[in-house]
């Protein structure tokens, strides 16, 4: 194996790795917004754990987090839960962040 070759290699693996990262803290991310729109839609103990596994399961709809948002989005319009969409937004953010520290920190 030449030493391009097996620099590639490096390079493929590091790619592999950073996708799995991106895919674990993406669900971990919606899990805790799911928790996090739990609270606010006034649920908790069972109800706010399938509450937040139905928020990761949105994510399976489409590629992105647009389908994530929508479903936030339409749960507090159904419930009149005060929240603007920037903040929903920098939610999902700040808990993405949030998130893959926690995967880090497991690793």
């Amino acid at each position: 194996m030449t030493t391009f070759d097996k620099r590639q290699e490096g390079f493929e693996k590091k790619f592999a790795m950073d996708e799995e990262l991106q895919f674990k803290a993406a669900a971990r991310r919606n899990k805790l917004l799911g928790q996090w729109a739990a609270e606010k839609l006034g649920l908790s103990g069972e109800e706010a754990d399938a509450y937040a596994k139905s928020v990761v399961m949105a994510d399976f709809q489409e590629a992105g987090d647009d389908d994530v948002f929508r479903k936030v989005r339409a749960d507090f319009d159904a419930k009149s839960v005060e929240q603007s969409d920037h903040q929903i937004r920098r939610t999902m953010d700040e808990l993405m962040a949030k998130a893959i520290e926690q995967i880090k920190a497991a690793s």
